[in-house]
């Protein structure tokens, strides 16, 4: 059941042979990750595995309480990582570092890691719109193919292999949201775009342009279809990575628009062209070299690609110019020399053209630093190279991988065995291989390969190789990582390294270290009208052969430097391991060979920190103990004695709460208590960080609850103020308009008694109207109810004057039809009030007043006058009995005459 175990460290004995079964047993049930201590080991399919690495896969290990519970993964490492950042554990800033041969993986794993990220730190919009999230995951991803499509190629043991170093930077936000990247890259090997090892090929973006492009681009780039290119070698070999769409499309979410697009393939097309130029040699020596017949027709049309003058771009390729004090001295270049200038223009446009890019990417991704404040580096470096001709870009590349192989043993197999000794762990020591003697050899000081190389670069004087392989065997003889093979015709060297033995040609080392590139090639190449190859030579500075030799940059020394700062950036980084190891050589899938993998186990270090892994302790919390500047040493002492015992009593009494079914011997393979850090495993890391969750939960459970009853307290009590506040103003608002009512009513019944008063007083007839009338002389009792006699009825009927107004009482059914007289007035005050019949005996009409008030002091018309007794305002029966049949206000009681 070796296929279950998913840490090596629980393999039992731990031994190269053991770690190799488990790992072959693990491979063929399709299971291609494992753990290994510290780090991850991952194998290479060489096939796609399906939903190993989908979007619910991630968001699984993204949500997982414990991820390391889960099968092991390399999400596993990325959710490690990001939470380290969300924890602001110091050191913040975490590196992903991704090591091992060339063809084992570390593309692949690459971009997994930058595709997690995008996905799990970037999802979510609160601080942005989702548009613009969308575009910084789109625009992160999309860096990586179009860097692979531009700087990896197909090589014997890679079908996708990086041949130039890149650091990339995933800078996060306070809410651990991706706001953008930064690529750093080392040392592109620019040498493969006019020189390629037999059965590889050139770069990527060569061979999509000859799949990709249309019938319409082909004619502008003049590629023909049976047009056969001398630097495109295996063409007819097909790779995933030849998809010319995916590249414009990448290039086109990064911001990188048709024209220059255009300008860019251009300038590509005219490399291609420009490899076909060839060129024969000249009878005469003071003569310049003729171009072949074929080559003029490529001349033009790279020159014409490139938007340079032919004539000046033939001139520049066939004479060297010379620096003679201010003149300059022109001198026919030999046919070799013609043919080393041309791959230099090449190389040149080519290198410059893959920096622009790369800066551009980093102008289109990379975030204000106001915006982001922590970041996650995922580096991905080529691998550990052995050809069977190796020069200085393999040197170099060998030389990387020494340096990450020391960062790794410098910071765990041998730091962390030092550190348990200092704080008192009982520890014996595991061996384990130290290449500090080999990056002695290759960068040490004073005397190293690189500053051997570096003096013979500087020299003015041509290149010897032999003489370069003396030099070195007299002054390295003493270091056990170099030997010389002395029988061997061609001058080499070989280092032994920490995956092997490999020897380096020394032929030609030294010119690519100087890296010359002739002067009037840089002008030609600033004078030319694509815009794009213009800007990209305008800032840079034609070298001056007259320089001192001191001052010259080599390729090894720019390339030291610039992994001397990335080396700093991860020491200053949480770094995080994981080994790619490569099955077989033949990249067959599913296929395991056990030699060529425990060749790598070996050379890696992976068991000796499997050893290490399984019985250390890989985490340790630091205890800082703060004291002040004590006069008495003594005192000071015995202080700090005090508070290491309080320290460790505190200890003990947190693990016996944590560990209280636990044994002592079982508390001891957990954790150890050291003199200034307590060592834990992983499994008691999950145990407390268990205990805090539970205790966290009910903190805030805690806080939760005093919150809300303090927030439903202060409700309550805002809205008993507001209930308050809401009463009074209602209550003052109702009594000033009941105030104003009241104001009104006053003045309407004032006014209505004024006019009511003013209205009876002038509805009674003045007494002198009627002295001066002929009045016949009335009965004693009409005289004494005040009545109207009517001439023309023989009964006369009574009226009751009221002085308050008129209105009918009890009186027998008559009806009275009358013209223009005196009692027309009574009659029309009547008719006015619209009195109903209560009982229909009696009915009043007139024929002149249908509505309205008449006025009683129009002049009567004829013999009848009214007489009617004046009653004082002030004893006017304002209310008659409701208990009579007259009922009513203002009422004039008509009643039968006596």
């Amino acid at each position: 059941q070796l296929h279950t175990y998913d840490d090596l460290t629980k393999v039992n004995p731990v031994t190269p042979t053991t770690v190799l079964k488990c790992l072959q047993a693990r491979y063929s049930m399709k299971v291609f990750y494992t753990h290994a201590g510290c780090t991850l080991v991952a194998l290479n399919p060489f096939q796609p595995i399906p939903d190993l690495y989908s979007l619910d896969v991630m968001k699984e290990y993204h949500l997982a309480p414990q991820p390391q519970e889960f099968k092991p993964h390399i999400f596993i490492v990325a959710e490690e990582a990001y939470r380290n950042v969300r924890g602001q554990l110091e050191p913040v800033n975490q590196s992903l570092v991704v090591s091992g041969e060339s063809g084992a993986g570390k593309t692949w794993t690459s971009r997994c890691l930058m595709k997690y990220y995008a996905t799990v730190a970037a999802s979510s919009s609160l601080m942005k719109s989702q548009d613009t999230v969308e575009r910084i995951e789109r625009r992160v991803l999309d860096s990586n193919p179009l860097m692979e499509a531009f700087g990896n190629t197909c090589t014997l043991r890679n079908n996708n292999s990086s041949r130039f170093g890149k650091y990339i930077q995933l800078q996060l936000d306070r809410c651990q949201l991706l706001v953008g990247a930064s690529v750093q890259t080392y040392l592109l090997e620019k040498t493969r775009v006019s020189c390629q090892p037999a059965n590889e090929r050139n770069f990527h973006i060569f061979y999509q342009m000859m799949k990709g492009a249309t019938d319409e681009q082909r004619k502008e780039w003049k590629l023909q279809h049976d047009q056969r290119f001398v630097w495109l070698p295996n063409s007819e070999k097909h790779v995933e990575e030849d998809s010319f769409h995916e590249t414009v499309k990448a290039m086109v979410h990064l911001g990188i628009d048709a024209e220059r697009q255009r300008q860019v393939f251009r300038i590509l097309s005219g490399i291609l062209q420009l490899g076909n130029v060839s060129f024969s040699s000249s009878a005469n020596e003071s003569q310049s070299c003729d171009l072949d017949e074929q080559s003029e027709g490529f001349l033009h049309r790279a020159a014409e690609l490139l938007c340079v003058s032919a004539d000046e771009l033939q001139t520049c390729l066939r004479v060297r110019t010379l620096k003679a004090g201010k003149q300059s001295v022109f001198k026919p270049c030999s046919q070799a020399e013609c043919g080393v200038k041309r791959d230099c223009l090449a190389k040149v446009i080519y290198a410059q053209l893959f920096e622009w890019l790369v800066t551009f990417i980093n102008n289109s991704v990379c975030a204000d630093k106001s915006t982001w404040c922590n970041f996650i580096g995922v580096l991905d470096v080529y691998g550990f190279e052995c050809f069977q001709n190796n020069n200085l870009e393999q040197l170099c590349i060998n030389y990387a991988n020494e340096k990450l192989q020391q960062h790794f043993v410098a910071h765990y197999l041998r730091a962390q065995q030092e550190e348990y000794v200092s704080e008192g762990l009982e520890w014996s020591f595991v061996k384990y291989q130290d290449n500090q003697s080999c990056l002695d050899l290759i960068e040490g000081s004073p005397v190293s390969v690189f500053s051997l190389l570096n003096e013979e670069s500087r020299l003015n004087r041509a290149s010897d190789a032999t003489t370069l392989r003396v030099r070195l065997e007299k002054e390295l003889r003493d270091s056990a990582n170099i030997s010389w093979d002395r029988f061997s015709k061609v001058p080499h060297f070989t280092v032994t390294h920490y995956a092997g033995k490999v020897n380096y040609q020394i032929e030609g080392m030294v010119e690519k270290n100087k890296d010359p590139v002739p002067p009037e090639l840089i002008s030609l190449l600033q004078k030319s009208d694509n815009p794009l190859l213009h800007q990209i030579f305008s800032d840079k500075e034609t070298e001056n052969p007259n320089n001192k030799g001191l001052s010259k940059v080599t390729v090894v020394s720019k390339f030291k430097n610039s992994l001397e700062s990335l080396m700093k950036i991860l020491l200053a980084t949480t770094p995080h391991y994981t080994r790619c190891i490569k099955p077989n050589p033949d990249c067959k899938p599913l296929t395991f060979e056990k030699e060529e993998v425990i060749m790598q186990l070996e050379a890696c270090g992976i068991v000796e920190t499997i050893h290490i892994s399984a019985a250390g302790f890989p985490i340790r919390c630091r205890i800082f103990i703060i004291t002040h500047n004590w006069n008495n040493e003594r005192r000071a002492i015995m202080f700090f004695l005090c508070l290491c015992m309080c320290y460790l009593f505190e200890v003990d009494k947190l693990l016996s709460v944590v560990l209280h079914h636990l044994s002592c011997e079982d508390r001891r393979s957990l954790v150890h208590c050291g003199r200034t850090k307590v060592f834990l495993t992983q499994t008691m890391v999950n145990l407390l960080e268990d205990q805090r969750k539970k205790i966290l939960s009910r903190s805030a459970f805690s806080i939760q609850c005093c919150w809300l009853r303090y927030q439903r307290r202060r409700r309550l009590a805002r809205y008993q103020s507001a209930t308050l506040i809401q009463a009074a103003v209602r209550s003052w608002f109702v009594r000033k308009e009941v105030q104003r009512w009241n104001r009104a009513a006053a003045v309407i019944q004032n006014t209505w008694k004024k006019w009511r008063k003013s209205l009876a007083e002038s509805e009674l007839d003045d007494a002198k109207d009627l002295v001066s009338e002929d009045v016949p002389e009335l009965n004693p009792v009409v005289r004494e109810r005040g009545s109207v006699q009517l001439s023309t009825i023989q009964e006369p009927v009574t009226v009751h004057g009221w002085p308050m107004g008129l209105a009918l009482a009890s009186a027998p059914s008559i009806t009275v039809s009358l013209t223009a007289t005196g009692f027309q007035k009574v009659l029309s005050a009547m008719a006015s009030l619209n009195l109903p019949s209560r009982r229909g005996e009696y009915k009043v009409e007139t024929n002149q007043y249908k509505q309205g008030l008449a006025s009683i002091r129009a002049q009567p018309r004829g013999s009848v006058k009214l007489h009617y007794k004046r009653s004082p305002l002030l004893y006017a029966d304002m209310q008659p009995d409701l208990k009579s049949d007259v009922t009513g206000f203002n009422e004039i009681l008509l009643e039968k005459t006596l």
